[in-house]
């Protein structure tokens, strides 16, 4: 069945996350860094927890093609609704990137994320961002705790928290569309790839980490609820 609910739910979350998360970094590009690194890792959290409050009880707010292919994984999503949940995504995303690039003209990456390093060292930073990140929202968004009013708050702090340390290393992504959109837009898609295999293969083996730590009544439990992050 077509849920317009659950893809519109799912377009707004990810044009709120990249408008706000990837817009701090402009701003703060444009304004003698006004805003600092430690603003926008707290920009990304906070629009993250805002938007799981807000929509998750209608899309379960994943906002990132990652981690709907991470609980699709778990079985605790449908196959059917991969491709309309990033189709949504994408394109929330890619019109945030445009907004930005609408009003600021002159920005040469709108944020996009690009190693300072060499490419391998980001790779690995993505794998593990993701990976921590996927395992987080496994176990603070499903079972017997789903749901709970602490939920959002430790998926955004963690967000936050991840970027805090590793955004001036690799951008900290964990999110390939955050990463696609201003990519695209600004024609900075050199090292994209980097940002679309290694969060995919982070959430997927965060997944296997959930799995393994599980005992088999909470599996069974798992495998029966909705997503909520």
């Amino acid at each position: 069945m077509f849920d317009l609910r659950r893809y519109l739910a799912e377009f707004i979350g990810t044009f709120g996350l990249v408008f706000a998360g990837t817009g701090a970094i402009v701003i703060n590009d444009v304004s003698n860094q006004a805003i600092t690194h430690v603003g926008i890792a707290i920009t990304f959290g906070l629009i993250v927890m805002a938007m799981i409050y807000a929509l998750g009880d209608i899309s379960g707010a994943h906002m990132n093609p990652a981690v709907t292919i991470g609980f699709w994984a778990t079985r605790l999503f449908p196959t059917k609704q991969i491709g309309p949940y990033i189709v949504a995504q994408l394109a929330g995303a890619i019109l945030a990137s445009i907004v930005l690039r609408i009003l600021f003209l002159d920005h040469a990456t709108l944020g996009a994320t690009l190693p300072s390093g060499p490419w391998w060292q980001s790779f690995v930073l993505e794998f593990v961002l993701t990976f921590l990140l996927m395992f987080i929202i496994l176990n603070v968004a499903t079972g017997a705790k789903e749901k709970g009013i602490m939920a959002g708050a430790a998926i955004g702090g963690t967000v936050a928290l991840e970027a805090m340390f590793a955004g001036p290393i690799c951008g900290a992504s964990m999110n390939p569309a955050r990463s696609i959109a201003p990519a695209v837009v600004s024609g900075q898609i050199q090292y994209l790839w980097i940002y679309i295999v290694a969060t995919i293969a982070g959430a997927l083996f965060g997944v296997l980490a959930f799995r393994a730590t599980q005992d088999e009544t909470e599996s069974a439990n798992t495998e029966t609820t909705e997503d909520v992050s």
